[in-house]
């Protein structure tokens, strides 16, 4: 009754309905957890790797000279990722750069659970095979425990972005954390969730 309660509080606040499941998040269950145990050999089912959370950051340094880029940067990561992004702010003064503590210059949003799922999907599978010349995303972007940062250099290749309403070409950071021990870990993890890596 109390788990019931919690997944009909957490559709209600995230906007998919009770007992939803995303396709990847079914996929994982399914398959990913079967071939991370065959190839590591796991002997606990809860030592398998999961998708811990992904985290999106776009820096906004021109927001110096303009502050209403981060309106336009904010609503396309907004349609992007489907969740509010926070505003970043400067920590201190740095005058070479004309910046002073606590002006705007990023935004970032942590996306968990069937956010999470959702938006790795969609990235997999729609918006990185719309890059131009793509060759399969570098893998050298772990971190030695596990996790996985990518960059991206146009929000134009997801498809909530509408391309005639953009007003300038961004890019972004994606983190990707993982409950992974090693790089080797997480990149079979986010292999066999879709992530094309270049070979």
């Amino acid at each position: 009754m109390a788990k019931e309660k919690k997944d009909n509080a957490e559709a209600k606040s995230t906007g998919y309905e009770a007992g939803y499941v995303p396709r990847l998040s079914k996929h994982y269950q399914t398959k990913v957890r079967a071939g991370m145990r065959e190839k590591f050999g796991y002997a606990n089912p809860m030592q398998v790797p999961r998708l811990d959370k992904i985290v999106i950051n776009i820096g906004l340094g021109v927001a110096v000279q303009n502050p209403k880029v981060v309106d336009t940067a904010r609503e396309d990561l907004r349609l992007i990722t489907g969740q509010q992004p926070v505003v970043r702010r400067s920590r201190k003064s740095i005058a070479s750069f004309k910046l002073r503590a606590g002006l705007p210059i990023g935004l970032s949003v942590t996306l968990r659970r069937n956010r999470m799922w959702e938006f790795a999907d969609r990235l997999f599978n729609l918006a990185l095979p719309r890059v131009r010349d793509f060759k399969g995303v570098s893998p050298k972007g772990f971190d030695g425990a596990g996790n996985f940062t990518m960059g991206l250099r146009e929000q134009i290749i997801f498809p909530e972005i509408d391309y005639d309403k953009v007003d300038a070409i961004r890019g972004m950071n994606i983190s990707f954390v993982t409950t992974a021990k090693n790089n080797e870990e997480g990149r079979e993890l986010l292999r066999q969730l879709g992530m094309p890596f270049r070979t």
